[in-house]
């Protein structure tokens, strides 16, 4: 039995982004028993040359939106980047899984060679869709949620691998 290009992707946006959600609200009842300021947790990293956690969210979130609008054939929603608090990015979370769970299994199943280009600054990348599922998509997801996990472990926060990866 082969596993769809849907089952690889939408719930897996959805249980990711629910533990990163889940993972923030324990970093912010965790600065209010501190008595941290939540600035100083949302514009921590971990390195000088990296982005704070609140960029680590944004990007988590746009990778999400961005491959099920490409897969399906919607539009990108546009997000501003500019939450500042916890609540902001809740929202932000929230405003992602929502969309993407309008994605049906239909819109993204049989994308495999479907021709995805991505354009940045410094030049653009073509994929089919299963390559940038598989190889662009889900890493980047992890990479953004593991770095936001690690700064939030770093300063302290109680969360362990059982947070990172949530209830399978």
């Amino acid at each position: 039995m082969s596993v769809s290009m849907y089952q690889i992707s939408v719930p897996v946006f959805i249980q990711m982004l629910g533990n990163l959600k889940k993972i923030l609200k324990q970093a912010e009842k965790y600065a209010a028993a501190k008595k941290i300021d939540p600035n100083v947790l949302l514009n921590s990293r971990l390195a000088p040359d990296m982005h704070p956690l609140t960029r680590q969210i944004q990007i988590a979130s746009d990778t999400v939106k961005g491959c099920a609008a490409r897969l399906s054939g919607r539009a990108i929603p546009k997000f501003k980047d500019n939450e500042k608090s916890f609540a902001d990015l809740y929202r932000r979370i929230d405003r992602t899984v929502a969309f993407v769970k309008k994605v049906k299994a239909r819109d993204i199943d049989g994308t495999e060679d479907k021709e995805i280009e991505l354009k940045f600054p410094q030049g653009s990348m073509t994929f089919k869709g299963k390559p940038y599922l598989l190889h662009f998509v889900l890493p980047n997801l992890y990479f953004h949620v593991t770095t936001a996990y690690a700064i939030l472990r770093h300063n302290g926060v109680n969360i362990g691998k059982r947070d990172f990866i949530g209830k399978v």
